[in-house]
């Protein structure tokens, strides 16, 4: 089964859209851009989906759901907004079909045409903030913390499974606020809630940091984003959060009375996460046999095969399994016992080897008689005989391992590949090889174009940890005030 991926010292880009399909995770659908997201990998994205819905509520926030078509003219009320998304909106022009007079199928009804276009939505800014001037009067009616879960369309001309389609999946929360600073509060707690989740959940190291103002957020004032890096040296940003200002409300004409009676604009942020997921924790951690998911993401965590001869071994080894199963879900363990008959033993660890399960248990007549359980684990490939008696406290033990393990792997291999860089022209042999440069920059959008023309590079953030240390801008020279991370992305 893993054989027949590509190896990704071969061709990385094509290792991961095999390992995507052949993992059952998503396919290519009918509509072009556009992916079927099948139950394995839906099951990876209900989890993430189920993590991060819990540590925004926990929180303050909740979740209500908004159109997924905007008016035109929603869309052209904030400049900057609309000149961002302008050449990826997919617009609605009519709302009826009819049968061909020709007999040649169906056409749009001419007579149909919608008064006003209607924007599918490639974010939902506008129609939210129309929405909010209805909400809106007082400081007491503040703040609004709201979250939905949808889907959205940009339409992408280039598209990979999960890091670029013209449909995808995510959340966003838009919130509203009555000062200044309640809003970036808001914005800056929104990308701690993102770096601990991609810390703690996904097992991907993240660098925390604001974008320039030529990567940032069409409409917002400021941007914090956290980058992860992938294996291949290529950065890919894994979640913004929005300080917008009071640009939105300005377009809406959303008002409030304040504390002292006097009439301001409402403070807002936006922030969100997409199955761009998906991508990041596919090419964090798996290898050329196949995914390796963090136990704290698996769709299960333990999966348990029967090896037998005859039935009556089966329903021994059942028997026990049958014992073992409530224990491990005791303690929150998730577990499935693949009985299956159509299949041998070495074709579901090889299909589970794939599929990235983090833990393999194989029970044969033999480790009954003895007590014993074979263990497996998927990101060192290792198996061991292990005790039957009070082999759920290990498996929980071992689960914490590897969720800590591949984290480390992944922090390792990050520093490995994270360097200082003083020159243009080593900066210019040194992104040949990825990672993630830490350079000085003059702070203008010119000289960053500039870099970007040249190299394919962008300032992926100024971190907001970090040296502060000022310095000289490797192309022109001129005063930097701290250094900044450059790498190529996705």
């Amino acid at each position: 089964m893993a054989k027949e991926l590509t190896s990704r010292s071969e061709n990385y880009s094509q290792w991961y859209n095999d390992l995507v399909i052949k993992a059952d995770l998503a396919e290519n659908s009918a509509v072009r851009g556009c992916m079927v997201i099948k139950p394995y990998g839906y099951a990876i994205w209900e989890k993430i989906q189920a993590e991060l819905d819990r540590m925004f509520k926990e929180t303050g926030h909740v979740n209500a759901y908004f159109p997924l078509f905007i008016p035109k003219s929603f869309l052209s009320k904030e400049a900057e907004h609309v000149e961002g998304f302008a050449k990826e909106c997919a617009v609605v022009t009519h709302h009826r079909l009819m049968a061909d007079p020709e007999g040649k199928g169906l056409i749009v009804d001419p007579g149909a045409k919608l008064e006003e276009e209607l924007i599918v939505r490639p974010t939902s800014e506008t129609i939210i903030w129309n929405t909010y001037k209805n909400w809106i009067q007082s400081y007491r009616d503040l703040p609004i913390l709201v979250n939905q879960w949808a889907n959205v369309v940009r339409w992408e001309m280039r598209t990979r499974l999960f890091l670029r389609t013209a449909e995808f999946l995510w959340q966003e929360g838009h919130t509203a606020h009555a000062t200044e600073q309640e809003a970036v509060a808001e914005a800056k707690q929104m990308l701690e809630v993102y770096a601990d989740f991609a810390e703690r959940y996904m097992a991907v190291p993240v660098l925390k940091g604001v974008k320039s103002a030529n990567e940032r957020f069409a409409g917002a004032l400021e941007t914090f984003c956290i980058e992860a890096l992938m294996q291949d040296g290529k950065a890919l940003q894994a979640g913004t959060s929005h300080f917008l200002g009071q640009n939105f409300a300005k377009a809406f004409d959303v008002t409030f009375v304040d504390k002292s009676n006097k009439l301001d604009y409402v403070w807002a942020t936006s922030w969100g996460v997409s199955t761009r997921l998906m991508g990041a924790l596919i090419m964090t951690h798996s290898d050329d046999n196949g995914l390796v998911l963090p136990p704290n993401l698996a769709p299960f965590q333990v999966v348990i095969v029967p090896i037998y001869k005859n039935e009556e071994q089966l329903a021994a080894i059942s028997e026990k399994v049958n014992q073992l199963i409530p224990a491990l879900r005791a303690m929150g363990i998730s577990v499935k016992f693949d009985n299956n008959d159509n299949k041998k033993p070495g074709w579901k660890f090889a299909e589970y080897e794939l599929k990235g399960v983090p833990v393999r248990l194989a029970i044969g007549a033999r480790d009954l008689e003895n007590g014993t359980v074979e263990v497996a684990r998927r990101d060192t490939l290792t198996k061991e005989t292990v005790q039957m008696e009070g082999i759920e406290n290990y498996i929980a033990e071992l689960l914490k391992d590897i969720q800590a393990t591949i984290f480390k792997k992944a922090v390792d291999f990050r520093a490995s590949v994270t360097r200082e860089v003083n020159s243009y022209d080593e900066f210019k042999v040194e992104i040949e090889k990825g990672g993630f440069l830490m350079c000085h920059w003059d702070g203008t959008p010119e000289t960053e174009e500039k870099i970007k023309e040249e190299t394919k590079a962008t300032i992926r953030c100024i971190p907001l940890d970090g040296d502060k240390t000022p310095g000289t801008c490797m192309v022109t020279g001129k005063p930097s005030a701290q250094r900044v991370v450059f790498a190529r992305a996705y």
